[in-house]
């Protein structure tokens, strides 16, 4: 007999995952389908995000940062470290205890909100039918009154650089070295790129990241790239921008890249090469041909602005669909899905989707660029404020970068709040929230922020967008 759902979601990811509990808050019956496997052969639910993305970067970017104070920011403290030195196996498994903490806690979720697994690769029929084929090749047909399409993203692969995960490795590859690399390539210097090159640079290995386009960090602030670059190079990082990978080839555990940049050719050799170029939606035996079911030209489910496809009751979220890859905008879209099919007039703001990159200082922003505001002909007012001037980065040590502010001239309301520094992503949500409500620069400066903090950053901004702040000098207005 075929079971039957007002909902069945496929892909456990963090789109899916949180569509279906939302699903089953709301009363309905819900199931959700996975396939992927961990290396013990069980489903592992939590996607790319908590199996080989997000989580496992972060636990190793921790890790990799607490080496890096051990070894050349205890002294200042007073501190006296000697002999400090990394176990690069046991970093790695903390890194796996972690990820298996977070995907048993999804499927503690599933158990307590009601939601049904079903193990198995999910493929939408026609009529909204879904057929799962088990992990041991049989086949069942569940019906569904809505369907959650939740597939996620894998990386790019490049011809010029093929992945074999021992030499050349893609992001997932990347969190498994059991060693430090001496000489670590990285080609694309995006989110990906940058974290796991500054894991392994803090380590010990000689990084250099090779990145095609001529702009570092285009979807960023100018002012926020250029004091990234400024900083990741002091850290180590050799950046080549406009340098195109056209060949490499794999010879006695090591790889010899072949790139062309405004030098002309160029070779170099690595210990391991990570290919982080970005990624592109699982559609692969995700659709039957009679669904009904439209992608567009790059492979994308089309969907509206709520996620609805081409089918009435058959909607699309996270990787797989149009805007930002990230977890928290699959998420969010999740929750937005499942309120509508319940019935009530769920929206969401793809205006205020904060972007994070966690290297060492943060980088991290939401809203608009001064590029983009300025490209659009709109009149902005401008304020900044530096870590320096900051005592509480100073008693932490960690004083390098800044907040700044941009708010609309006439109106004054905050278009875009950007920041490298300690706590960026925390200090961006601060905006973002702000911003969400319509707040002013002026409204944010009138706030009271407890000192000494970090926060006191992004008030010290918002005054400096009117010329108002109080610990640095204001800039003359012309």
């Amino acid at each position: 007999m075929t079971q039957k759902f007002d909902v069945v979601v496929i892909g456990a990811g963090p789109g899916g995952y949180v569509a279906a509990i939302k699903a089953a808050q709301l009363g309905l019956k819900t199931a959700c389908i996975e396939k992927y496997q961990d290396n013990q052969g069980k489903i592992a639910l939590g996607g790319t995000c908590l199996n080989v993305g997000c989580i496992p970067s972060k636990a190793l970017l921790d890790s990799s940062w607490k080496y890096h104070e051990a070894k050349e920011g205890f002294a200042i403290h007073g501190i006296e470290a000697k002999g400090v030195t990394i176990d690069v196996p046991a970093m790695v498994a903390r890194k796996n205890t972690i990820i298996k903490n977070l995907t048993g806690g999804v499927a503690g979720l599933f158990k307590a909100n009601g939601v049904t697994l079903l193990e198995g690769h999910g493929k939408l029929l026609a009529g909204k039918q879904v057929e799962v084929t088990a992990l041991d090749g049989t086949t069942q047909i569940v019906e569904a009154a809505n369907v959650i399409l939740a597939s996620g993203s894998k990386p790019v692969d490049i011809p010029p650089a093929p992945v074999d995960q021992d030499v050349i490795v893609d992001s997932t590859g990347a969190l498994e070295f059991q060693s430090v690399p001496k000489k670590l390539g990285v080609i694309g210097a995006g989110v990906i790129g940058l974290e796991l090159g500054s894991v392994w640079s803090r380590l010990g290995a000689e990084v250099t990241v090779i990145e095609a386009l001529e702009k570092f960090l285009p979807a960023a602030d100018e002012q926020i790239a250029k004091e990234a670059m400024k900083t990741l190079t002091k850290q180590g990082l050799k950046i080549r921008l406009g340098a195109r990978v056209t060949g490499s080839e794999v010879k006695k555990k090591q790889v010899t890249v072949t790139f062309t940049d405004a030098d002309g050719e160029q070779q170099m050799t690595f210990d391991k090469l990570i290919v982080a170029v970005g990624r592109r939606p699982v559609t692969t035996e995700l659709l039957a041909a009679d669904s009904g079911v439209t992608l567009d030209e790059r492979g994308f489910i089309y969907v509206d602005d709520q996620c609805a496809t081409s089918v009435p009751g058959v909607y699309a979220i996270g990787d797989v669909v149009r805007g930002a890859m990230l977890a928290h905008k699959a998420s969010e879209e999740g929750v937005m899905v499942a309120e509508r099919i319940a019935g009530h007039k769920a929206q969401m703001n793809y205006d205020l989707i904060p972007s994070v990159i966690y290297t060492h200082p943060e980088i991290a922003w939401v809203g608009k660029t001064e590029q983009q505001l300025k490209g659009e002909g709109v009149e902005v007012n401008v304020g900044t404020f530096p870590f320096a001037a900051s005592g509480r980065a100073m008693a932490a040590n960690d004083t390098g970068g800044l907040v700044k502010v941009i708010a609309d001239a006439k109106s004054d309301r905050v278009l875009g709040v950007h920041v490298i520094g300690p706590s960026a992503a925390e200090l961006v949500q601060q905006g973002a929230i702000g911003m969400e409500f319509g707040t002013s620069a002026e409204d944010l400066g009138m706030m009271v922020f407890s000192h000494p903090t970090l926060s006191e950053a992004l008030h010290e901004a918002a005054l400096a967008v009117n010329g108002g702040a109080i610990h640095i000098a204001n800039r003359k207005k012309r």
